[in-house]
């Protein structure tokens, strides 16, 4: 029945319900952590085959007599390119592979604007003023953080089904101070919302300053669940075919494919961008470990190498999702009191509570036991202007740990709206 429509007496004696099972589960002394997408031990037993794949009685030298464990290749081991070129429907010519991080290199490339400017003709971006960025939300907090950290002024963005608001984004980029934009376009975090074809072309052909850049963090370009693939739009390409060929940089790694911190990261751009990449990183590195690169080569081998590989990932990934999406529909739908993502893929799941609640939601959580994403953390500066958003990460408890955390979320879920709706206060836990 939903929460709305019951009488006094009703709330009261579902709070009464809901206390006797939220006590049930902190006299438990659970200590779960349900905060951060990282991959499980399972997914990464999965991959251990590959720190065996070169040792002293293989070849330490590609097909083309590149040794790789000398200096050289500071864009990356031709293979290591194609490899990347492959996931993400790009030749390989336009990719440049780094260190273990994306973050890192959309970092070094927001400085490399922020310092020296966007392109060899455009003013540093620090030397133009108040800055801005624009940052669809709820979003990825460490893109957030970037912006913090530099004092680029953040202006949040409204998501959509078919991705950022896009009458609002042609609007706001009218102002020739902002300067960029953060895109995870595939299964977005945390929404999981895929772009549109059509926001993607708005977004390559809009009228913006000749120095805005799009930071296109694929992150999860070949992350699908459930055996479903959303399908996104090739942005490079589509800048090209705009008229905008510099306008975007895109980003992906291996860190949820191998190994979170011992993956590879690479970015991929069109020629103008990518010549004045390579010339930045030249003076900051020799060169990346094409060791690894060349393990990953080894190991995976091709496209459907690495598909058969997020095949198997899926099995493990799937069924904490379903856990956690089974629960909420279960328990939840109908109450009137919350809604979430269902996402074909990524790492995460978007639940809003009623406005006002989720700092409540988050409380009552860490005390009973299961620590969650802190509130606000999807959007700029740490501040949801509704109190809603909650971002799930199904991926690295176990599924019988999943299925307390989630049993846990959806009592503490009821109790801050039954405290909203009785409007008596917090319940004393």
């Amino acid at each position: 029945m939903n929460y709305a429509e019951m009488s006094r007496a009703e709330l009261k004696a579902e709070q009464e319900q809901c206390l006797h099972e939220y006590y049930n589960f902190k006299a438990r002394g659970l200590k779960l952590d349900m905060s951060r997408g990282k991959p499980s031990e399972g997914q990464i037993k999965e991959v251990l085959g590959m720190l065996d794949v070169m040792n002293s009685k293989t070849a330490y030298k590609t097909e083309e007599g590149i040794n790789v464990l000398n200096y050289g290749c500071p864009d990356g081991l031709p293979e290591c390119k194609q490899f990347f070129g492959d996931i993400l429907g790009v030749p390989a010519e336009k990719v440049f592979v780094g260190g273990n991080s994306s973050l890192s290199l959309m970092f070094d490339y927001i400085m490399l604007c922020y310092a020296k400017g966007a392109s060899e003709t455009s003013k540093p971006w620090i030397m133009q003023g108040d800055v801005k960025f624009l940052c669809p939300s709820p979003g990825y907090d460490r893109h957030f953080a970037i912006c913090e950290y530099l004092g680029i002024k953040m202006i949040p963005v409204r998501m959509t089904e078919t991705g950022p608001d896009m009458d609002q984004v042609e609007a706001l980029v009218r102002d020739p101070l902002v300067k960029g934009m953060f895109c995870v376009p595939k299964y977005s975090n945390p929404t999981g919302i895929t772009y549109s074809d059509e926001t993607v072309k708005r977004l390559a052909k809009m009228e913006t300053a000749d120095d805005f850049r799009i930071i296109w963090d694929n992150a999860y370009c070949i992350h699908d669940l459930f055996g479903r693939e959303d399908k996104l739009l090739e942005m490079l390409g589509e800048c090209e075919t705009a008229g905008n060929p510099n306008r975007a940089v895109e980003f992906c790694s291996t860190s949820k494919i191998s190994f979170s911190g011992s993956g590879i990261a690479a970015l991929a751009a069109n020629a103008e961008n990518l010549a004045r990449i390579k010339n930045y990183y030249a003076r900051m590195t020799i060169g990346y470990d094409k060791a690894n690169q060349f393990r990953h080569v080894l190991y995976f081998r091709d496209l459907k190498g690495i598909k058969d590989h997020m095949a198997i990932l899926s099995d493990i990934i799937s069924p904490r999702f379903e856990v956690v999406l089974g629960a909420l529909e279960s328990q939840l739908s109908g109450l009137g009191i919350a809604k979430w993502s269902s996402p074909n893929g990524g790492y995460f799941i978007s639940l809003d509570v009623m406005p006002g609640c989720a700092t409540r939601v988050y409380e009552l959580c860490k005390e009973g036991g299961v620590k969650l994403t802190n509130v606000g953390a999807t959007f700029p500066y740490g501040k949801d202007p509704e109190d809603s958003n909650i971002r799930i990460a199904p991926t690295f408890p176990s599924l019988e740990e999943l299925s307390d955390a989630t049993e846990l979320l959806v009592i503490s879920v009821k109790l801050a709206a039954l405290e909203k709706l009785l409007g008596e206060g917090k319940t004393q836990i």
